[in-house]
C-alpha cells in the first residue's frame, strides 16, 4: 500500500505515520512547503514536531479532517468525524480569532495547522476511548457499579443471615415446643399414676396400707373412723339367737360383717362373767351392747333386733337374694321325710324370704353354732347387695318392715347406715369375718390382731386366763333363788361367776367337774367355798367359758344371812 495519498487529489498529501492502539492507521498531512515530520508515537509520547493523535487524550489536540484545506470559510465550519468527546458531546476546540484571543466553540473550525486523521467512526472511537482507563477521569462507571454490586451483595448477605437466623429460631422453637409437649405428657402421666395410686391409697387397697390421711402418712387402724351397730337375729320358730356387728369404715370406704359366736365371754358391770347368748336372753339389748363394748373395745352406736319374720319380709322387699349355699336345707314346716330340700346346695342360688330364713337359722346335725352363724352372714350380705344405695329409699324399706326398733336407733339412722353398706357391697368393698373365740370364750391372739384391732379398731379386754377361776353354776335344786345365793358366795371368795342356767330337772346330789388337770385344786377349793364335800369333785366336761362347773343339787345349803 502506498504510504501517501492525495486527500482531494489536488496537491495536499498525507503520510502514514503509524497505527493507534486499535489498529487504525494514523496519517499526517505533508505540505510541499514543509518538510516531513517525525512519525507518531503510538504510545502517546509528546512529539517534538507535528500534531499526532494522543490516544490517551492527555493534550488538547483534536483530530483534523483530511478534507480540511487550512482556509477559514465564511460559512459554518464542517464538523469532521471524530470531533466529539468520549461522552458523545461536541468537543471544545480552542480557536484564535483575529484579535489573537482564544475562544471555545462547540464546532471544529478549519485551521491551517497540520493534523493527523484517523479514518474511523466517531461512535466507535468514543466507545473505544471510554473503555480505556484514563488518568484525567477519576471515576468510571465500573467503579460505581462495583459499589452498587457491593450494596446488593450486602443485602444478599443480610437476607441470608436473616434467613439462617429465622430458620435457626424456628428449629429452636420447634425443639422447645417438643420439649414442652414431652414434659407435659410426662407430667400428665405422672399425675394420672399419682391419682391412681392416691385413689387406691385412699380406698385402703394398697398392699400393706390400711389407709392414709391427706398428708400422706398411713392412718393407723385405731385412728380410722367407723360406724358400728349390733344385730341380733331371734329365731321365733325355734330357739336361740345369732349376733353380728355391721361395720362401716368411713376412712377406708369398706364394709364388714363381724360374726360373734354365742360362746363369747362377756363381763357384766357387777363383775359377773357370762356368755353372749345368755346376755342376749337375760340382759337384753342394752346390757349386751355395753358388755360387747367392754370386751372388744368398740363404740357400738345402736342395736337392731331382727326377728326371723322381719328377715323374711326384708328379703321379699329387696326382691329375693342370690348366694352360694353350702348345704341342703329341709323345709322346717314339713314333716314328710324324703321330700326335696327347701334350699339346694349350689352356687348362685336365688332365695326367697322363707328360704333365706331357713338357711340363716339352720344347723346340721353335728355342726357347731359357728356354721349356722356363717350362713346368717351370707344372707345378710346378699340382702345388702340387693338393697338400694339411696338413703331415703333405704329408710322407706326399713319403715315398710314396721318393726319396733331399739330407742338408740331410728328409722332414718338405720336406713342411711344400711344404704352406705349396700353401696360397699355392690362395689365389692365388703367382706365377712368370724371373730375367733377359744373354748373358754376368751379371745385368741388371732382374734385380737385380725379382727379386733384391724377391723374394729378396738382393744381386746377379754378376761385373762389365770386372773380368776371362772365357775359356772347350773341350778338343779328346784329353787331359783339358790343361783343368786351361790353367786354371792363365789364372788366374795374371789371367783368369777358364770351363770350356766337352770337344769331341766332337779337332782339330789351336787356335782363339781373340771376338764383340765391343772384346775383340780381349784375345783376342790370351790367345793369348800360352797360348803360341798370334796368327794363331789370329778374330772369331766365343763360349761362354756368356765374353768370349773358346778351343778347345785338339793344337798346344797345356802349360807344363812
Amino acid at each position: 500500500m502506498n504510504d501517501r495519498y492525495d486527500g482531494y487529489a489536488g496537491g495536499d498529501q498525507y503520510e502514514l505515520v503509524g497505527y493507534d492502539e486499535f489498529g487504525q492507521p494514523v496519517y499526517q498531512q505533508v505540505s510541499p512547503q514543509q518538510p516531513q515530520q517525525q512519525g507518531y508515537d503510538t504510545y502517546g509520547q509528546q512529539q517534538p514536531q507535528g500534531y499526532g493523535y494522543d490516544p490517551y487524550a492527555t493534550g488538547h489536540q483534536q483530530p483534523m479532517s483530511p478534507y480540511d484545506t487550512g482556509q477559514q470559510p465564511s460559512g459554518p465550519a464542517y464538523d469532521a468525524p471524530g470531533t466529539y468527546d468520549p461522552y458523545g458531546r461536541p468537543a471544545q476546540t480552542d480557536q484564535t480569532d483575529q484579535t489573537g484571543q482564544v475562544s471555545s466553540t462547540g464546532q471544529q473550525p478549519r485551521v491551517a495547522e497540520q493534523t493527523a486523521y484517523i479514518p474511523q467512526q466517531a461512535g466507535s472511537a468514543a466507545k473505544a476511548e471510554e473503555s480505556e482507563p484514563r488518568a484525567d477521569r477519576d471515576y468510571r462507571t465500573e467503579q460505581f457499579a462495583f459499589v452498587e454490586e457491593q450494596e446488593a451483595d450486602s443485602e444478599d448477605v443480610i437476607d441470608w443471615l436473616k434467613f439462617t437466623e429465622n430458620r435457626t429460631e424456628r428449629r429452636e422453637e420447634a425443639k422447645r415446643r417438643t420439649r414442652s409437649r414431652i414434659i407435659g405428657l410426662v407430667v400428665v402421666l405422672a399425675l394420672l399414676a399419682t391419682g391412681g395410686v392416691g385413689y387406691l391409697w385412699y380406698a385402703g387397697k394398697l398392699p400393706g396400707l390400711s389407709s392414709s390421711d391427706k398428708s400422706g402418712t398411713p392412718t393407723s387402724a385405731a385412728a380410722q373412723k367407723r360406724d358400728v351397730i349390733v344385730v341380733h337375729l331371734h329365731n321365733t320358730s325355734g330357739s336361740g339367737t345369732s349376733t353380728m356387728l355391721l361395720v362401716n369404715n368411713t376412712t377406708t370406704k369398706q364394709g364388714t360383717t363381724v360374726l360373734l359366736p354365742n360362746s363369747l365371754a362377756l363381763t357384766d358391770d357387777d363383775g359377773t362373767t357370762t356368755t353372749l347368748a345368755k346376755s342376749v336372753d337375760d340382759d337384753g339389748s342394752a346390757g349386751t351392747l355395753d358388755a360387747i363394748d367392754t370386751v372388744l373395745g368398740t363404740d357400738i352406736e345402736g342395736t337392731w333386733r331382727l326377728d326371723t319374720p322381719y328377715l323374711n319380709n326384708l328379703v321379699e322387699l329387696v326382691g329375693n337374694i342370690e348366694i352360694d349355699t353350702n348345704t341342703d336345707v329341709p323345709d322346717p314346716d314339713s314333716d314328710k321325710k324324703g321330700e326335696a330340700p327347701l334350699v339346694t346346695k349350689g352356687t348362685d342360688q336365688s332365695l326367697s324370704g322363707k328360704m333365706a330364713v331357713a338357711y340363716a337359722t339352720y344347723t346340721a346335725p353335728g355342726e357347731s353354732q359357728t356354721a349356722q352363724l356363717e350362713r346368717f352372714g351370707q344372707v345378710m350380705q346378699g340382702v345388702l347387695r340387693k338393697l338400694t344405695s339411696d338413703p331415703q329409699a333405704a329408710t322407706t324399706t326399713v319403715q315398710t318392715l314396721a318393726q319396733i326398733l331399739d330407742p338408740s336407733l331410728t328409722d332414718n339412722d338405720l336406713g342411711a347406715f344400711l344404704a352406705k353398706l349396700a353401696d360397699h357391697a355392690k362395689g365389692g368393698d365388703y367382706k365377712t369375718a368370724l371373730l375367733p373365740v377359744q373354748e373358754d370364750g376368751t379371745l385368741s391372739e388371732e382374734a385380737t390382731d385380725s379382727v379386733v384391732k384391724d377391723v374394729l379398731g378396738g382393744t381386746a379386754k377379754s378376761p385373762e386366763a389365770g386372773a380368776a377361776v371362772r365357775v359356772g353354776i347350773k341350778n338343779a335344786t328346784g329353787d331359783k333363788d339358790t343361783t343368786e345365793q351361790a353367786r354371792v358366795v363365789l364372788v366374795n371368795g374371789g371367783y368369777t361367776f358364770l351363770d350356766s342356767g337352770t337344769a331341766a330337772a332337779a337332782q339330789s346330789v351336787s356335782q363339781i367337774t373340771y376338764a383340765d388337770a391343772a384346775q383340780k385344786d381349784n375345783a376342790v377349793e370351790v367345793a369348800k367355798t360352797l360348803g360341798l364335800p370334796t368327794s363331789s369333785v370329778k374330772k369331766g366336761t365343763v360349761t362354756s367359758n368356765a374353768d370349773v362347773s358346778v351343778v347345785l343339787g338339793q344337798d346344797y345349803e345356802p349360807p344363812s344371812s
